[in-house]
């Protein structure tokens, strides 16, 4: 195999694997979002969930066969298999919600560094999204709980990802904690990621403009040197002497 065809399938499968990882979110936030929902719809929200987390295994597996060397793709994409791995264990389902995430990476990281900006909005705000979910499914029927809503599940996850932390809001559970650890971690990352790409973009422009400004020198110059010629042309003229008659 060669890394055409791992391209070609990875092309070939980012739009239906996108595609399922919004279905996925949604199987997995209508019941805590929705605490009453039936038996019936519960069981088919499970179902998509699972469906969903299959597909992104075959997807794996697919790459993985197709990938030019198997070591390195697996050391490689270590966080993928983990994904596909962990959440098999009922207490870290929340894990599978890192494919999502997944989707919007394996995208961003081919587009142009005018599209970071996108990204890392995207990012964020299913990081938060994913994150308030994941907690609240974790704290809300919990002893002492102090996440109990949603919105109370949104304010922790944005005073987390920003570092504020105000401590009204926290986790008690092992769950909640880990999800916790996850957001901070995710936070610092998308927080690298933007004062790179302010970093990137403030010297671009700084570039520019020097560009700018030595090409504004080199025009001067150019101009001075035609004048400075004319001026010696006539120079030359004048100290002609006169014709005898």
């Amino acid at each position: 195999m060669t890394t055409a065809h791992l391209t070609r399938w990875e092309r070939t499968a980012e739009w239906p694997l996108a595609a399922l990882a919004i279905l996925f979110l949604v199987g997995y936030a209508t019941p805590i979002l929705v605490p009453d929902l039936s038996d019936s719809a519960s069981t088919w929200c499970r179902v998509i969930t699972w469906i969903a987390w299959a597909a992104f295994a075959v997807d794996y597996l697919v790459r993985l066969a197709l990938a030019p060397s198997r070591p390195q793709f697996i050391g490689s994409n270590l966080l993928d298999l983990a994904v596909l791995v962990l959440p098999l264990l009922r207490p870290l389902r929340m894990l599978r919600l890192l494919t999502l995430l997944n989707v919007v990476n394996r995208y961003a990281g081919a587009t142009l560094r005018g599209r970071v900006a996108v990204y890392v909005a995207g990012s964020s705000v299913l990081l938060i999204f994913v994150s308030a979910l994941a907690v609240l499914d974790a704290e809300r029927y919990a002893p002492n709980a102090t996440i109990k809503t949603f919105g109370d599940a949104v304010w922790w996850a944005f005073t987390t990802v920003t570092t504020v932390g105000y401590g009204d809001r926290f986790p008690t559970t092992g769950t909640g904690r880990v999800v916790a650890i996850g957001l901070m971690l995710g936070g610092i990352a998308l927080l690298g990621v933007i004062t790179a790409s302010l970093a990137s973009w403030l010297v671009q422009r700084v570039a520019e403009v020097e560009d700018k400004s030595q090409a504004a020198t080199r025009a001067d110059l150019l101009a001075l040197s035609a004048q400075i010629t004319a001026l010696q042309k006539q120079l030359a003229v004048l100290r002609e002497p006169p014709p005898e008659h």
